[in-house]
């Protein structure tokens, strides 16, 4: 499929991007993504720890486990449509880390990222595609810090990987 294969001019793509953001957000207001993966996140552990999740205050005050909740499908569906995309144009390829260093940085990465988005509740994805063309001030500091934290990321990779 040509629709893969070559990259669209960007005002077009943003331009599609806006306008969607715009119908979205009428019909179903802000959009975050983490609280989809949280959710599917908060299924796992109610799955493993049973009873004993309730012990913990988060998934009772803040998300309540619920196998319903709809953002939990729109994060399926942006994992299923990129596997897509991927395969179509050709580019999908498995990388598996070669050192337990990359494991350590890519896991505390991780961590990082899981605590970025619980404190500011929101994803860089809703940030990108949501916050911004809403010309929230939360989306800009957002992006902001999303920006500096893989730049900084990026020095420590570098570095690891020239050692």
């Amino acid at each position: 499929m040509d629709l893969f294969k070559k990259t669209w001019d960007p005002i077009i793509a943003l331009s599609i991007i806006a306008v969607l953001d715009i119908f979205m957000f009428i019909s179903i207001g802000a959009w975050t993504v983490g609280g989809g993966e949280t959710m599917m996140t908060g299924l796992v552990a109610q799955w493993v720890l049973g009873d004993d999740l309730a012990r913990i205050p988060f998934w009772n005050i803040v998300f309540e486990p619920d196998p319903t909740y709809w953002k939990i499908y729109i994060s399926l569906g942006m994992l299923f449509g990129a596997i897509v995309g991927a395969l179509l144009s050709k580019e999908f390829h498995w990388r598996f880390p070669r050192h337990l260093s990359e494991w350590v940085m890519i896991t505390i990465g991780g961590l990082l990222m899981g605590i970025g988005i619980r404190l500011a509740f929101v994803c860089n994805v809703s940030t990108f595609f949501g916050l911004t063309p809403e010309m929230n001030l939360g989306g800009y500091l957002a992006i902001s810090g999303i920006i500096a934290g893989a730049w900084v990321g990026t020095l420590i990779y570098k570095k690891v990987l020239e050692a």
